[in-house]
C-alpha cells in the first residue's frame, strides 16, 4: 500500500518564523471530557499524527488533572524535534482531584506565584525542558493581565517557554497583554455554529499578527452529522451541552442534515467541509480538532485538500 501523504501545507505562528501544520491536534479528549479512551489507541494516534506531518499538539495541565500531559510525554520525548507542543495553565481544583469538566471545585489562578509552579509541573509531566507555546487558559479578573503576562514573559527569558498565548480573552485584554509581551496565539472556540470571535477577536488578531487557534472547530462533533448524543458515555460532557438538548438539538439536527447535503455534493464528509470552512476564514487560523482515533485524524486531515469557492461559501452561509 502507498503511504498516506503528509499534510499539504503549513501556516506560520503569529509573527514568528515557526511553520506549523495548517491543522493541529487537540489532545484533551484522550484524557478528559469525552468519555472513556484507550491508552494504546491514544498513543497510536499520536504516532500517526507525526507520520502524517501534524506537528502542532495542544494540551493543558487541567486535562485529566495532568494526565494528558503525562500521556503525551510517552510520545513527545522520543520525537521532540517533530512536535511543537502547546500547553496551558489557569484552571485549578480545590481538592486536586478529577478535572475541570467533572468537578464543581474549579477556580482560576493566573497569579505570578502560581505560574512559577504551574510551569514546573507541566515541564515535569511532559518530560521536556522547554514548552513551545504557553497559554493562560483563563484569566482571573482580580489579577491584572499585565501581571500575568509579565510573569509569563519571565519564563521566556528563563528559556522555559518559547512563545506566549492567551485563551478565551477579549480583544481589549489581548491588546493589554500584547503591550507587555508579543502574544503569538489566541485560542478560542470557533466553528460554523460558534461565531462570536468574528466580532472583535478575529479582526484584532489580524491587526496584531496573532494566530487564532480554534478549538472545537466541529462544534463538539455536531457538524460531523454523525453524533448520536444518546449513545455517548455517561461521563461525556457533551450530554449536558445545550446544543445537544431539547429544541436546540432538534433544530441543530436539521441544520447539520442540510449542511451534509453540501458536503455530499463536494465529495467530502460534513466534518471535512466544516474544517475546510474554518481554514478558509484566514491564513492566520490554525484549527485544532480533537480526536483519539486514527480514522478520525485521517478524516480531519482530508479537509486540507478541499477548495471552497464563493458559491460554496454562500451555500454554507445560507444554511
Amino acid at each position: 500500500l502507498s503511504p498516506l501523504p503528509l499534510l499539504p501545507f503549513f501556516r506560520n505562528l503569529g509573527k514568528t518564523d515557526v511553520s506549523l501544520s495548517s491543522m493541529g491536534l487537540g489532545c484533551m479528549g484522550m484524557s478528559a471530557a469525552y468519555g472513556t479512551s484507550d491508552e494504546k489507541e491514544n498513543i497510536a494516534t499520536l504516532h500517526h499524527a507525526i507520520e502524517r506531518g501534524i506537528n502542532f499538539w495542544d494540551t493543558a495541565d487541567a486535562y485529566g488533572n495532568g494526565a494528558n500531559e503525562e500521556l503525551i510525554s510517552k510520545v513527545l520525548t522520543e520525537h521532540r524535534d517533530k512536535v511543537f507542543i502547546a500547553t496551558k495553565f489557569g484552571f485549578r481544583l480545590k481538592d486536586n482531584k478529577g478535572d475541570v469538566f467533572s468537578s464543581n471545585n474549579t477556580y482560576i489562578d493566573s497569579s505570578p506565584q502560581w505560574i512559577k509552579q504551574a510551569i514546573e509541573n507541566s515541564l515535569r509531566r511532559l518530560k521536556i525542558e522547554t514548552i513551545d507555546l504557553y497559554y493562560a487558559h483563563r484569566l482571573n479578573p482580580d489579577v491584572p493581565v499585565e501581571e500575568t503576562v509579565g510573569a509569563m514573559a519571565d519564563l521566556v527569558k528563563e528559556g522555559k517557554v518559547r512563545y506566549l498565548g492567551l485563551s478565551e480573552c477579549s480583544a481589549e485584554t489581548l491588546r493589554k497583554a500584547y503591550a507587555v509581551h508579543p502574544i503569538s496565539a489566541l485560542q478560542s472556540e470557533y466553528s460554523l455554529l460558534t461565531r462570536t470571535v468574528e466580532n472583535d477577536i478575529l479582526p484584532t488578531c489580524h491587526e496584531l499578527g496573532v494566530s487564532l487557534i480554534p478549538f472545537a472547530p466541529l462544534a463538539r462533533g455536531l457538524m460531523s452529522n454523525t453524533l448520536n448524543v444518546n449513545t455517548l458515555d455517561t461521563n461525556d460532557f457533551r450530554r449536558n451541552l445545550p446544543r445537544y438538548s431539547g429544541n436546540y438539538y432538534e433544530n441543530n439536527r436539521h441544520l447539520t442534515a442540510a449542511f451534509a447535503e453540501i458536503a455530499d455534493a463536494k465529495n467530502c464528509t460534513p466534518a471535512q467541509l466544516a474544517l475546510a470552512w474554518v481554514l478558509a476564514q484566514g491564513e492566520n487560523i490554525i484549527p485544532i480538532p480533537g480526536t483519539k482515533r486514527i480514522k478520525y485524524l485521517d478524516e480531519n486531515i482530508g479537509a486540507i485538500d478541499i477548495v471552497l469557492n464563493k458559491e460554496d461559501l454562500t451555500a454554507i452561509e445560507d444554511v
